[in-house]
């Protein structure tokens, strides 16, 4: 049973945050606060092989990390001084431990997707100019490469005296002339942190002092998994769960078993989630799609509890939550890309309060919707920006400018260091956005994803793919525009889930048509192509738009015209579709 809180209890609880202002706000002074003020509390909850549960206080939690830079120091005795270390790893309760192990040796991080090909991880070694990497134990790279087992078990420096680094650094893919790294100091990680400070304001589930214990399931290369699950989360003390794996069994039994009440993602697992439970529905008969809907509409205030029945009930809200997160969830949010207007009705309509979020690797997390009104929170805005940034909309073409002590101070490009150029104090995001009366922001887009019409509307592509993600057997989907004279025609590429049979192939087409032929002239799609891989995803997630146009200029074999498509068996990752 959860223990509800007043606004005074939370807001004392998140001013904590400000002792940091009386320190030299170093990524060492919020760890030192993290070890400081939370000893017994629990820090990890993770699963044996078993499925067995597990877990360690923080107390242990800076016992462990100590442990590793000790080992470390001898085994970086040779490096450079200041010189980066690269952390490749899978999110695991040995990665905070690690990073931290690794500042405290006096070398910056440089956090590297764990699924990076060894190519690009290479291009982002050289870039950084690392000299070591920690890596999963099959992996080995041009630099001193070191697996879990390596640092556990290498001699120790019992004379230790820890000379901490204050940089962590974030990267782009790591694919040629596109490496990006962004340098994060203390400072700005502090910032981050104390940016909290007006949550209680107006939401109070967010962060509290009681329990909260949140689903690690955010990579912790990504600024989203970092900054929340590592900076804010572990710094006020609260219990990270972590999944044996990515999938969505795995994920789903952690966020169960585990009790969590807070996660967070991207639009992806939301989707995904939304898609799944009505289609589980339909499955399974019309009396359960009809009592999902009226859950929905209840929950809503568009129909009494006498017409919704039996679906008003906790009953049938616990029966639902049983089979998905659970049915402790308190918070979640989605970032990294644009909410759908119906996965975020279809999510809170089953009780699971789902806010939209913002944030860049650039610029940290700076806001999140927090209004605990239903209807407010389903509208999809991102919010107000959080204490300590302000934002600003770029007349000209409506962009998205961020300011605040949260933003990163440098960055490496192709190996060059610069201090990072912003106009007066404000950094440009590429996206496009309005500003309602009460301050909210709603997101519309990429500017350079923005798909110009034939009568000089801009088309944003988010919007393009909301219509389509709902047609059954679609895993994912991109959307962009190809130039043709004055003009764009926008096509869309699907991605189809591992269930789709050539059965089901005419049916895909027409729904598609439906919706399409549905759509107002300017937004109709041209083409519909099927997709014979999967879609590439960026580090943050999302479909690589250009890539993908880019790959259907030069090897248009890789995909089927589903307008042109012939009488012939076209095989796709297992499927055979005529």
């Amino acid at each position: 049973m959860k223990k509800d809180f007043s606004k005074e209890e939370c807001q004392k609880f998140i001013d904590r945050a400000f002792e940091l202002r009386k320190t030299s706000m170093t990524f060492e002074d919020i760890y030192r606060a993290i070890i400081g003020n939370n000893q017994s509390n629990k820090a990890a909850i993770y699963f044996d092989e078993n499925k067995k549960i597990h877990s360690f206080d923080y107390k242990k939690y800076g016992e462990r990390a100590v442990f590793f830079s000790k080992r470390l120091s001898v085994t970086f005795k040779n490096l450079s001084k200041g010189s980066v270390v690269a952390l490749k790893m899978k999110n695991s309760p040995d990665w905070p431990l690690l990073f931290w192990a690794i500042l405290m040796t006096g070398h910056p991080v440089l956090l590297i997707d764990f699924k990076l090909e060894k190519k690009n991880t290479e291009n982002l070694l050289a870039s950084s100019k690392a000299e070591a990497i920690i890596a999963s134990e099959t992996e080995s790279y041009s630099v001193l490469t070191l697996g879990l087992n390596d640092v556990e078990n290498g001699k120790e420096d019992e004379s230790l005296v820890p000379s901490w680094a204050d940089e962590a650094l974030f990267c782009s893919s790591g694919t040629t002339g596109d490496i990006k790294i962004m340098v994060i100091k203390g400072r700005a990680m502090c910032e981050q942190i104390m940016s909290a400070k007006d949550i209680p304001l107006e939401n109070l589930d967010l962060m509290h002092p009681g329990e909260i214990r949140t689903l690690a399931m955010l990579p912790f290369h990504h600024i989203f998994g970092f900054n929340v699950n590592l900076m804010w989360f572990n710094f006020f003390g609260k219990t990270l769960v972590y999944p044996n794996g990515r999938s969505a069994k795995d994920i789903m039994f952690a966020s169960q078993k585990g009790k969590c009440t807070h996660v967070f993602s991207v639009p992806l697992l939301w989707d995904s989630l939304a898609k799944n439970l009505k289609n589980a529905m339909s499955e399974k008969s019309p009396k359960y799609e009809t009592l999902l809907n009226k859950m929905i509409q209840y929950n809503f205030g568009e129909i009494s509890k006498k017409e919704a029945g039996f679906a008003s009930t906790s009953f049938f809200r616990n029966a639902i939550q049983k089979k998905l997160l659970g049915k402790h969830i308190r918070f979640c949010i989605s970032g990294g890309g644009q909410l759908s207007f119906d996965t975020s009705r279809t999510i809170n309509g089953i009780g699971y309060p789902l806010y939209n979020g913002f944030g860049m690797t650039e610029a940290g997390i700076c806001s999140v919707e927090l209004s605990t009104d239903i209807i407010k929170r389903v509208l999809c805005s991102i919010g107000k920006p959080l204490f300590g940034i302000t934002y600003k909309i770029e007349e000209k073409e409506g962009e998205l400018l961020i300011k605040g002590g949260t933003l990163h101070s440098e960055e490496i490009i192709n190996g060059k260091r610069n201090n990072v150029t912003l106009e007066d104090g404000f950094l440009r995001t590429g996206d496009i956005a309005s500003i309602d009366a009460d301050g909210r922001v709603f997101l519309k887009g990429r500017l350079k994803d923005t798909i110009i019409g034939a009568n000089g509307e801009n088309i944003y592509p988010n919007e393009i793919e909301n219509y389509f993600k709902e047609v059954k057997h679609v895993e994912r989907l991109c959307a962009f525009g190809i130039k043709e004279e004055k003009t764009e025609n926008i096509v869309v590429v699907l991605e189809l889930d591992n269930s789709a049979t050539t059965e089901d192939f005419s049916l895909i087409e027409e729904e598609l048509n439906t919706i399409n032929n549905s759509l107002p002239r300017s937004k109709k799609a041209s083409h519909f192509y099927i997709y014979k891989s999967s879609i590439p995803l960026s580090n943050s997630m999302k479909p690589k738009r250009f890539a993908i146009r880019d790959d259907l200029a030069e090897n248009p074999s890789n995909f089927i015209d589903i307008s042109k498509r012939k009488n012939e068996v076209i095989s796709i990752e297992g499927h055979d579709l005529v």
